[in-house]
């Protein structure tokens, strides 16, 4: 059995169902997108949730997938940093019980990061993220927690705002002669940070994109973006099946991982593009802090 590692964000998801969009306006959240917010908005969204049912999950892009590999019966671990806190112990007990092998980094002071769901009539989800502590996580750390042998790496976008911790991780997992997988994210993330994705797209072995997200890497759509993205690769076998396109990526990661493959064959399918059946709707931006309100991209002439 193949041995899958995610790195990503730790996060307990406050899920919240809402009958109207005031809470929305008053946050200034971009309805169906997904916001970071600082400390201060994460303890206001917390005493209001004082008076409002939600319930809690356990969350996070990498994490999500990984729950996915193992409900199905795969070997899937997950490396994330979390606070000393009650969410903290729920995120472990939580993920363990999935049968994720979870390896923690504990964060001394800053609490587990919380990702507010916002279930809008008709399931639109609105995303207020903190972090937390998962923002520390740092490359430095995945030196002593990182196994010896794993056989893929599945890294999730939302870390682009630590370019070195990607970088590392990459590293480490071609030391170990593992495959890496990168989810880029958000459309907008690839948009803000496309010089950066570009430098390490050569070195990722199983891309994972929508249509949006992969149009604004490529300038394309569908088939064409998917061989795009697909290659050429700097590896000598990691050229082939690179890109999986599919709106929903967590399902896709899951379902969709290919066998490890020699490094003297080459496979003959390049890129896959799936359907659209069995997802659930994913969030339609992505907004940080400092991010510029851009249009949605369009296909380039």
């Amino acid at each position: 059995m193949k041995k899958i590692l995610g790195i990503g964000n730790a996060l307990v998801d406050a899920l919240i169902q809402i009958d109207n969009d005031n809470i929305l306006k008053e946050l200034s959240l971009h309805k169906g997108g997904m916001t970071l917010i600082e400390e201060d908005t994460h303890k206001k969204i917390a005493n209001r949730l004082k008076s409002l049912s939600f319930k809690r999950s356990t969350g996070g892009s990498a994490g999500n997938a990984l729950a996915c590999v193992a409900a199905m019966g795969g070997d899937a671990s997950f490396v994330g940093r979390i606070g000393r806190d009650s969410n903290g112990d729920f995120y472990t007990t939580e993920t363990q019980q999935r049968g994720v092998h979870f390896i923690p980094l504990h964060d001394p002071t800053l609490p587990t990061g919380v990702a507010n769901t916002f279930i809008s009539e008709g399931g639109q989800r609105t995303f207020a993220t903190y972090l937390g502590a998962a923002a520390l996580l740092e490359a430095e750390q995945l030196e002593s927690v990182m196994p010896d042998e794993v056989d893929y790496v599945f890294i999730e976008g939302y870390l682009v705002q630590n370019h070195r911790l990607i970088e590392h991780a990459v590293e480490l997992s071609h030391q170990r002669g593992a495959k890496v997988c990168l989810d880029l994210a958000s459309w907008n993330i690839v948009e803000n940070e496309h010089a950066f994705f570009e430098r390490l797209l050569p070195h990722i072995d199983i891309v994972f994109a929508n249509e949006d997200e992969a149009r604004a890497m490529t300038g394309k759509i569908g088939k064409e973006a998917a061989h795009i993205l697909a290659g050429p690769a700097t590896r000598p076998w990691s050229n082939a099946d690179r890109a999986v396109l599919s709106p929903c990526k967590a399902i896709t990661a899951c379902a969709n991982l290919p066998p490890k493959w020699p490094t003297s064959s080459t496979p003959p399918v390049p890129a896959i593009s799936l359907p659209e059946a069995s997802c659930t709707a994913m969030p339609s931006a992505v907004r940080w802090p400092s991010a510029s309100s851009k249009d949605r991209p369009v296909p380039a002439k």
